[in-house]
């Protein structure tokens, strides 16, 4: 009995070190308010329809006060232990891709799903969290001071998990940069342990993605229907969530024949291999499953942003 119990404490003590020792990779980018007021913007089209959205590349090409707040900020946090991603060297990876693995082919119809700046950013850097900055001058004679916001953004979710906002004291410096560390440096702790909590959190309960299956149809009949021994495959998938998500924690919102959507689903951060854990890998873990015997099903998965992916059976 003593055994078990000094085990299971062993067992407790490691997992705390091991959370301990995690720590969230983050990625500065200017918030979008703070771009459109700047002009930072560019029309986007996606499937005939257009709108305004956030151009970072050129932000961060002709801004160099935005450059070296975003440098200050970043600072601030790895001085803190986070892990950081640099949004330059992010935009210039981008840049070096071919213009084909930007885009993603529809699986039904072959036309092409634009992503956003924003979605092409989270799905290049992989940032656990995003950190979006916004700021206003003050001026007052020949001083100055800085009204700041910062906003801790999961990736995965898109959810807000922290925040901090402030005005520091009047400075003789006139650099956003320098007014920027003077005037966040009193909260920087505070918001730093929100960011930690929620990725220790991540840590022990998983990363919040959603998930839909769908059935494409391609004339063979195939449907959630089926049977498979006793289950249904709308009960093979439902079981294999339950299996394979961290303490079980998912949400079947909608089960129809032709499509099943999984809400609120907890995948690991980590593969047994210790290797990183997203939501492509997780759901071409289900895809391997399904293709194997009594199932025997192809399907094909299609990453649409960092937190959601569809896998269509009868797709390959």
């Amino acid at each position: 009995m003593k055994r078990n119990v000094f085990l299971l404490l062993f067992a407790s003590m490691a997992f705390l070190a091991f959370a301990q020792a995690k720590k969230p990779t983050i990625m500065v980018i200017p918030d979008d308010p703070w771009c459109a007021e700047h002009g930072y913007v560019q029309e986007f089209t996606n499937q005939g329809k257009t709108s305004m959205v956030t151009d970072y590349e050129r932000a961060v090409r002709t801004d160099m006060d935005l450059v070296n707040a975003i440098t200050k900020v970043g600072e601030l946090m790895t001085e803190r232990g986070m892990n950081l991603k640099d949004l330059q060297s992010i935009i210039q990876d981008m840049n070096q891709s071919n213009a084909e693995d930007e885009m993603t082919k529809s699986l039904t119809s072959g036309a092409t799903l634009a992503e956003t700046p924003y979605e092409k950013l989270l799905n290049r850097a992989k940032a656990d969290i995003v950190i979006k900055l916004q700021w206003r001058i003050n001026t007052s004679g020949p001083r100055a001071s800085v009204t700041y916001t910062l906003k801790g953004i999961d990736s995965y979710t898109k959810k807000q998990i922290a925040a901090a906002t402030g005005t520091g004291q009047p400075s003789s410096y006139s650099e956003p940069a320098l007014l920027l560390e003077e005037a966040c440096v009193e909260k920087m702790d505070a918001f730093v342990a929100q960011l930690q909590a929620h990725f220790e959190d991540l840590l022990e309960n998983g990363r919040e993605v959603s998930i839909n299956v769908r059935m494409f149809d391609n004339g063979s009949g195939i449907s959630f229907n089926d049977e498979y021994g006793d289950s249904e495959l709308t009960d093979v998938i439902d079981d294999w969530m339950a299996e394979n998500t961290v303490n079980h924690r998912y949400n079947l919102s909608d089960a129809s024949d032709y499509v099943l959507r999984f809400e609120q689903v907890r995948i690991p951060l980590y593969r047994s291999n210790g290797r990183p854990m997203d939501t492509r890998s997780f759901v071409n873990q289900l895809k391997k499953y399904l293709a194997d015997a009594p199932y025997n099903l192809t399907s094909k998965v299609a990453l649409k942003g960092l937190g959601h992916a569809d896998l269509v059976i009868g797709e390959k």
